[in-house]
């Protein structure tokens, strides 16, 4: 049978969520906990590759087992086996059709910024960080420009492995409080270390390194060289994956897990 899972994880002590010869990643970390509890071998198929350091709120995940156990087990008894940094929120049996990946719509993610002088400690690790305030609004018009469909060669990692730069922005909302600055993004899919360097050049806006114009030009360049450095990625979180109602997953995007942020 195939089963769907939602995680969340801490991303900072792990190298990302792929799985590597050293095994400290997330998945690595999950497949281990799930074999103890099917009694064999099991792979895992994530929605979305997060890198070292970024987090989730809600990662969607499928494996394939013969192991017939019901989904407190899945959830009570895989996460006896994880770490306190990374958990199993719920498990659901899916038709051998579903694919956490290729069934997606959509992917969100959200992005927490503190703007002060002094670095965070209570939030290290867990909240990107400025040194000095930023013009949110000029921020804001910058980011419309990137709404609908595009080519974001100009956000894209060198080492990224997409078929194509071209993906649709359904949502890139900007919220501050307190010097507190939330960017919500949310699209087909991300290209590697996109939302990170569409923060980085939001951020450069917002200093006013570069105007709203110069944004949109960015954008227009396709050219991943002219573009302000890669940001931080301490504040990342996926935060929800968006599927068909027809595989009757629970509600893949669940904001109540970020309300330490509010």
């Amino acid at each position: 049978m195939r089963i769907a899972l939602g995680i969340e994880y801490d991303g900072q002590a792990f190298a990302g969520w792929q799985t590597q010869p050293h095994g400290n990643t997330v998945q690595d970390t999950l497949e281990k906990a799930l074999a103890a509890i099917a009694g064999h071998p099991v792979q895992t198929v994530a929605a979305g590759r997060t890198d070292a350091g970024v987090h989730a709120a809600m990662q969607v995940v499928h494996f394939d087992t013969t192991a017939a156990r019901s989904a407190n087990a899945w959830v009570r008894g895989v996460n006896a086996h994880l770490p306190a940094d990374v958990a199993v929120l719920w498990a659901h049996e899916v038709t051998d059709d579903f694919h956490a990946r290729f069934s997606a719509f959509s992917r969100s993610y959200s992005y927490f910024l503190l703007t002060h002088p002094v670095r965070p400690s209570l939030g290290a690790g867990r909240v990107g960080w400025f040194h000095q305030a930023l013009d949110v609004g000029a921020m804001r018009e910058a980011a419309a420009c990137l709404l609908g469909q595009h080519d974001f060669s100009s956000f894209r990692a060198a080492q990224c492995q997409a078929k194509s730069p071209v993906k649709t922005m359904a949502r890139l909302d900007l919220t501050e409080t307190d010097g507190l600055i939330r960017f919500d993004l949310t699209a087909d899919a991300f290209l590697h270390h996109m939302v990170r360097n569409i923060v980085g050049a939001l951020v450069y806006v917002g200093k006013g390194a570069l105007d709203v114009a110069g944004f949109a030009r960015l954008l227009a360049a396709r050219d991943r060289t002219t573009a302000p450095p890669t940001f931080m990625p301490d504040g990342l979180y996926l935060t929800g994956v968006g599927y068909p109602d027809s595989h009757g997953l629970p509600a893949s995007a669940n904001p109540a897990r970020l309300a330490f942020w509010r």
